[in-house]
């Protein structure tokens, strides 16, 4: 078979992935530019979630070899929830990347009138290549659930190179409690368990050096979100 060649089962995987990320963009279509729309209806938990991050990235910066405080990358970044919430607090330049246009645009229409300094790029993570060694941070919450496991690879692998030699990539994802990966059919996402976000991160050649899981959530948060615990992990090179 000449290596340019598709096979038949290669052709259905990929139909497969392009209708999972296809889906995904319709559903997000249709979710309003709000905090309500970004959390599932869930805004009640916005500033509970920040005061998490924010504890969390202050025990980052405890750390013997910590990151500079210059420039971070908010990845999925929706309308900016994240950015304008904390990110924006702990470094003067943020980079906001989020597929959706129109959610994009209500992030820059909301930063506006504050002092926010960075760039906005319209594409998805799965296509998404960071400029060499220019962040500090690169913050990405509850979106690699709507990357295929090869996807969130590549994704890791080029955010590598985005970082600066002492700058930290930071995971903050809901896991399964059950050790299995749980499809989400109505926004086409997936919620993997703790042992194969691991296994994905050291496939991309980076290991884990903090894990800490997000406090005082509601405990019926399972029932109302459908996903379960969050964790939040730190990255760097192995």
């Amino acid at each position: 078979m000449d290596s340019d060649t598709k096979s038949g089962f290669d052709n259905e995987v990929d139909s497969k992935e392009s209708a999972f990320y296809l889906d995904a963009a319709k559903y997000w279509e249709q979710v309003p530019p709000t905090v309500d729309g970004m959390l599932g209806g869930l805004s009640s938990i916005s500033d509970i979630d920040l005061k998490g991050s924010q504890r969390f990235l202050n025990s980052i910066y405890q750390l013997v070899e910590c990151p500079g405080k210059e420039r971070a990358l908010d990845g999925g970044a929706g309308i900016g929830r994240i950015t304008q919430g904390f990110l924006m607090k702990n470094f003067p330049v943020v980079d906001l990347v989020e597929q959706d246009r129109h959610f994009l645009e209500e992030g820059k229409k909301s930063l506006k009138p504050t002092n926010h300094r960075g760039q906005f790029f319209n594409i998805g993570l799965q296509k998404f290549t960071p400029e060499n060694c220019v962040y500090d941070i690169m913050w990405v919450q509850w979106v690699l659930g709507h990357l295929t496991d090869e996807d969130l690879i590549s994704f890791l692998r080029r955010c590598k190179l985005g970082l600066k030699p002492r700058g930290l990539i930071v995971l903050k994802e809901n896991l399964t409690s059950s050790g299995e990966v749980e499809m989400d059919n109505t926004d086409s996402s997936v919620t993997r368990p703790h042992a194969l976000v691991v296994e994905l991160i050291k496939k991309a050649g980076l290991r884990i050096i903090k894990e800490q899981k997000q406090q005082r959530f509601p405990s019926d948060l399972y029932e109302r979100k459908k996903k379960r615990n969050t964790a939040t992990a730190n990255l760097k090179h192995s």
